[in-house]
């Protein structure tokens, strides 16, 4: 099911409307009671991307300062003077703002370490 007919589903029920038959739903009804529908708010809340736990999801993803660029020789000779110092790639990712599975990579193109 996808979250947009959730959302439907879910408003319809908040209304007081049968989602299978387009009825209205009868009085006495669990969906009728005011917890039940703050609580189907809520989910509609979530299911649109307003919820309280939305903003800490969908706060974007930060590339480290030179992920995506050209190695000049330079800085691989940083890199490997690094390593075979026994630096290990997670601190060599943060010297040179660069992305773990970068280094690694460069590391295996230099012939330091093997896939």
């Amino acid at each position: 099911m996808s979250p947009q007919r959730a959302l439907q589903i879910v408003l319809q029920l908040a209304n007081g409307i049968d989602p299978s038959t387009g009825e209205v739903l009868s009085a006495d009804s669990p969906f009728n009671q005011p917890d039940v529908i703050r609580a189907l708010n809520l989910a509609s809340n979530a299911l649109k991307g307003q919820g309280p736990d939305t903003t800490a999801k969908s706060a974007p993803k930060t590339r480290p300062e030179n992920a995506g660029r050209s190695w000049s020789p330079e800085e691989d000779a940083e890199l490997l003077a690094g390593f075979d110092a026994g630096t290990v790639p997670g601190e060599l990712a943060a010297k040179h703002g660069r992305t773990n599975g970068a280094i690694k990579s460069r590391l295996v193109k230099h012939g330091r370490i093997q896939r």
